[in-house]
């Protein structure tokens, strides 16, 4: 069987984390192997630095950061494309998009970050979790990070996902609905993937 790579996109809350490992629950009980990662992985000396760029110990331009983040995944791309060739369903909680997403938000080229990232490993499918920034507000109302703060740019982020999200290979989710509902329409759309040889 073919590995897959299943990229979840979308601003803070709108339920990445928990679709990706329902999502996990799902492929294992049709008897694949999976592996969760979830960007930025902050346990390694770059993820460390975005950690501290988040919130307030460092002060980086924004293409500076993007590119800190595009390295964190570099980081971990033998382990994408080892898996991947074993066969594995990989599920990322941001991957390639976000990027894009954040850094066009803050006026950096989007063409520029989508370039540097292409010797990543492509998202077999890209999911777009789409809420409005209101409410990834009201889903976490204390200890938000710099971004989690920022309604503007949490707007002009969801602007780009969108445009990206009418690319091939993405599926936009309406992410403001019930959590059974998500994984209803995520069910749907992985379902035929782990059926190709």
């Amino acid at each position: 069987m073919s590995g897959l790579l299943i990229a979840f996109e979308g601003l803070d809350q709108s339920g990445k984390q928990t679709q990706a490992e329902r999502l996990r629950t799902f492929v294992e009980s049709r008897g694949r192997t999976t592996h969760l990662l979830d960007f930025p992985e902050y346990q390694t000396h770059i993820g460390q630095e975005i950690h501290q760029a988040l919130h307030g110990g460092r002060d980086y331009p924004p293409d500076v950061l993007q590119l800190l983040y595009i390295a964190n995944r570099y980081e971990r791309k033998p382990l994408i494309e080892q898996a991947l060739a074993q066969g594995t369903i990989v599920i990322c909680d941001r991957y390639l998009a976000s990027s894009i997403a954040y850094g066009e938000a803050q006026g950096v080229d989007p063409g520029w970050l989508a370039d540097v990232q292409r010797h990543l490993p492509a998202p077999t499918l890209t999911i777009l979790l789409d809420i409005a920034p209101e409410t990834a507000a009201g889903r976490k109302v204390s200890n938000r990070d710099r971004y989690e703060r920022d309604l503007a740019l949490l707007s002009r982020v969801r602007a780009s996902y969108q445009r990206q999200a009418a690319q091939r290979g993405w599926l936009l989710i309406n992410g403001e609905r019930a959590k059974d509902a998500v994984a209803a329409d995520v069910v749907s759309a992985i379902e035929p993937l782990l059926e190709r040889p």
